[in-house]
């Protein structure tokens, strides 16, 4: 799998060559805005890892250039780790972001879930939520204990929400992005929709709604589809991040 890095710190780009090729990813490097969309062009790398202040063109730029013609990922490896950065960057095209420093274990998560949202991307999958089955073909979540499976019935609107968060793997979903294409563009700034039903669906799927594991809150951006369930801290929802 290939990999463009732009970023304009030479150590960065070292340090990250070194690391990722010993994982087996081939990496292409651009120093500035305007190499890393001649070398995209050139090269048409698997996922993206763009720094959003490089010269020539600014990071913001170089995702709406890749965004005219290319679907693959982007990650967004940035030092601006302002709620304003992160959100425009989303909305430009963006599929995550890492704020530096950054630890080589999260960022090697995010590639991972990044890739696998590309091996999906032309299926329906089937994933797992503990004991709870969502079968995107089938239109359909599960249960089982003890042997006996059961079925969860959800709302359309449930469902909506579910499948945009399962289609994207470990990619943040933003509030916009729900609000718009569930509600329509109206409703954009009507985030209680979101505490609601985000919440209904935690009380039905999560092994422990007050401490969700697959369905994750970013504060102030949206939501993340978690497929591993790592462990996190309580939710904490509020008007301020759902």
């Amino acid at each position: 799998m290939k990999i463009l890095i732009a970023d304009d710190d030479p150590q960065i780009l070292r340090a990250l060559r070194i690391t990722l090729t010993a994982q087996g990813y081939e990496i292409v490097t651009a120093t500035t805005g305007t190499q890393a969309i001649t070398r995209a062009v050139d090269h048409r790398p698997d996922v993206f890892m763009i720094d959003l202040g490089m010269p020539e063109l600014e990071g913001i730029d170089v995702i709406h250039a890749i965004r005219g013609w290319s679907e693959a990922p982007i990650l967004v490896v940035s030092g601006r780790s302002g709620a304003a950065d992160k959100v425009e960057a989303l909305d430009a095209g963006a599929d995550d972001y890492v704020t530096k420093p950054f630890s080589i274990e999260e960022l090697l998560a995010r590639i991972r879930a990044l890739t696998r949202r590309v091996a999906h991307e032309d299926s329906d999958p089937v994933v797992q939520l503990g004991d709870v089955t969502v079968d995107l073909s089938a239109h359909s979540v599960t249960r089982t204990r003890g042997g006996e499976t059961e079925h969860v019935r959800l709302t359309p609107t449930e469902w909506q929400m579910l499948e945009r968060l399962v289609r994207n793997p470990g990619k943040l979903v933003t509030r916009q992005t729900l609000l718009t294409e569930i509600w329509g563009s109206e409703h954009v700034s009507d985030t209680g929709y979101l505490r609601l039903y985000v919440a209904q669906l935690r009380r039905k799927l999560e092994p422990d709604p007050a401490v969700p594991r697959y369905l994750i809150t970013e504060a102030g951006m949206g939501y993340r589809f978690d497929p591993d369930g790592g462990p996190v801290e309580p939710a904490r929802e509020t008007a301020h991040e759902a």
